[in-house]
């Protein structure tokens, strides 16, 4: 435990030393700004070839002496003054289909663009949805894809017009007799930006619906779909959404792991090519949990057909160092848990509500006003350091304290597992507001009133450990039966397959020219964001450091946020908008603003780590221009 803590507290050292070479390094903002005026979506338009510009120059002196281009030609004379001296606007005619550029350059003999702005007009099919169920989609000798129905969708009032493809490929039939296939689908929009994105799955996938393009962390907002991207999923190469339903097929484990994901994405690239005459202009792949581990193995197994990846809380050690985790915070919790009526512990109640609300305001108290506001968030957690032990009882267990036996457990449980030489088995876990959340308990301990617990540990967690990431698989085995000396080398197999935390240089990407986000909320009770943190450290540290690394990948933690979403936090952020920005129009996000439903009407930014959000101590608490990120 001691160890758990002394790597604790060298990750946050590391984090304060990076905030501090960070302010040092720190970029100037853009002297100019072009922006979609009027358009629903920044980077599209969807109906017409004009295209409403409005363009902000740092002053008045500046704005005189810059030129603006249109796809290389000159547009200057286009633009008239605005609102004020520094803004100018125009109608922009004649657009050409597909993908256009407008930028702006600080001198008429300027060949270096000061800022950009990526436009897409609409390129619809070259042929009847219909079709393309008779159409023919090869991708190697070896591979068999079968187009079961291709049918067309009327616009809605929250999806436009568009055609639906689905299918299988490379079935096969595995032992106990079981069958399998790769199940996909595909949506091709009748009015295309030219732009593709992969819909990452999530737990044990085994099933594809609701293929839109959900943006994570954007709750409410329109999907990638209705933004005129082709959108694609898969069923992981299964159908079925437990591991014991396909774990004993080695085949259908490599699917699940890796390959289902890839021939998903050629198909999905060949019927675009038959349905609008060619291929994407620019690539992403967005997804939180699972999704998030697909969007990092992508960057891995597959980084030239990714321009952009943002990878939410992403699964990366699922099969190894994060389920081991769970079996050990399970047993540490169940060791406290007070026996039920049938002799046997209860899990759920080894920590009540109100023993989580009581932690969750103790860590407040020590940490909130850490970044300049009290506010229920925590932002700088690189300075946070709490102690369960200021509520242990010093007698008999009341509303205000806690048993020695739940401070010792939980310190335990955040410090992370290890074994019996004190090794660990992955990262420890920050302490956040967000352990009184019911997303917390759900993932935790459950609330089950009997011995039979009902937490996804002991559901979602044991079902894959026992039949995918074990080898050979132990059907009926239990999480609470974990050997921390004996069943890790157990998992290394599944692992090699399926995780995606050992290549921590992503040279191929980084080659391609590709772009990368993190999210993670800092009250995750699944996958620590400590291990996201850790995994951005070690991609700094072999490729150049923290500036050299912040050109292509950034990372950003949202305090409060459980799993993918939920807790009090701020969940709700343009992930989708800010990867596009800089994929397209070099726009890196130093700053994400973020808003959420604990906080009705607070607005904050989210900052590029290892930046942390600060209160600048003048102007509305509530509102993300009070705050800046140092």
């Amino acid at each position: 435990m001691g160890h758990q803590r002394n790597l604790a507290s060298t990750a946050t050292g590391a984090i304060l030393l990076l905030s501090v070479l960070l302010r040092a390094a720190a970029a100037q903002s853009p002297s100019f700004t072009v922006h979609n005026a009027d358009g629903r979506f920044p980077e599209f338009i969807a109906a017409g070839q004009t295209l409403s510009a409005k363009v902000t120059a740092v002053s008045l002196s500046a704005a005189r002496q810059m030129a603006i281009r249109l796809n290389g030609k000159d547009v200057t004379a286009f633009f008239k003054p605005g609102s004020d001296s520094r803004t100018f606007t125009a109608a922009l005619p004649d657009l050409k289909t597909g993908r256009n550029i407008l930028e702006v350059f600080p001198t008429k003999v300027s060949r270096v663009s000061v800022a950009r702005l990526v436009i897409s007009t609409a390129t619809g099919p070259q042929a009847a949805c219909a079709e393309l169920i008779s159409k023919t989609v090869t991708l190697s000798p070896s591979d068999r894809v079968v187009i079961e129905s291709a049918a067309p969708a009327a616009a809605t009032q929250d999806l436009p017009a568009h055609c639906i493809v689905r299918g299988y490929a490379n079935p096969h039939d595995g032992v106990k007799n079981s069958h399998f296939a790769i199940g996909f689908e595909v949506r091709l929009p009748d009015a295309w930006s030219g732009r593709f994105l992969f819909q990452g799955g999530g737990g044990n996938d085994g099933s594809v619906s609701n293929v839109v393009g959900a943006n994570t962390g954007a709750r409410g907002s329109p999907p990638a779909l209705a933004r005129g991207f082709a959108v694609a999923a898969t069923d992981g190469g299964h159908n079925g959404r437990t591991a014991e339903s396909f774990g004993f097929d080695q085949q259908a484990r490599i699917d699940h792991a890796w390959n289902a994901y890839g021939k998903t994405v050629l198909i999905a690239r060949a019927l675009m090519t038959l349905y609008y005459g060619r291929g994407p202009d620019k690539s992403y792949v967005i997804g939180c949990s699972g999704g998030g581990r697909h969007a990092m193995m992508f960057s891995q197994r597959f980084p030239e057909l990714f321009d952009g990846v943002v990878a939410c809380a992403p699964a990366m050690r699922v099969a190894s160092g994060a389920t081991i985790s769970a079996a050990w915070e399970s047993k540490l919790y169940q060791a406290i848990a007070p026996i039920g009526a049938d002799g046997a512990p209860v899990l759920s109640k080894a920590f009540s509500n109100e023993d989580l609300t009581l932690v969750s305001q103790a860590i407040l108290k020590t940490c909130d006003g850490l970044d300049g506001a009290v506010d229920g968030e925590i932002d700088n957690h690189a300075a946070c350091k709490f102690d369960p032990k200021v509520l242990e009882c010093s007698g008999a267990k009341t509303a205000a304290c806690l048993t020695h036996a739940q401070v010792t457990a939980l310190a335990d449980g955040f410090a992370g597992p290890h074994n019996s030489a004190g090794t660990p088995l992955y990262s420890a876990w920050p302490w956040d507001a967000g352990i009184a959340d019911a997303g917390w308990r759900s993932w935790k301990i459950g609330s089950s009133p009997s011995a039979r617990p009902n937490s996804a540990f002991v559901s979602l967690m044991q079902d894959a450990l026992d039949n995918e990431f074990l080898t050979p698989a132990r059907p009926g085995f239990s999480i609470f039966q974990f050997d921390f000396d004996r069943d890790p080398a157990a998992m290394e197999a599944e692992s090699a397959l399926y995780d995606a935390y050992r290549d921590d240089k992503l040279t191929a990407f980084k080659g391609h020219g590709g772009k990368l986000l993190f999210f993670h909320g800092m009250s995750d009770p699944i996958f620590s964001p400590y291990d996201t943190m850790d995994y951005y450290n070690r991609l700094a540290k072999n490729n150049g450091g923290l500036g050299e690394t912040r050109k292509w990948a950034r990372a950003f933690f949202i305090p409060g946020m459980t799993h993918c979403s939920g807790g009090p936090s701020n969940d709700v952020f343009d992930g989708l908008s800010a990867i596009i920005a800089w994929v397209e129009n070099e726009v890196a996000p130093d700053r994400i603003t973020s808003s959420g439903r604990a906080f009705p009407g607070r607005t904050r930014p989210l900052c590029a780590y290892p930046s942390q959000a600060h209160y600048s101590g003048t102007g509305n608490v509530e509102d993300a221009a009070g705050f800046v990120c140092q």
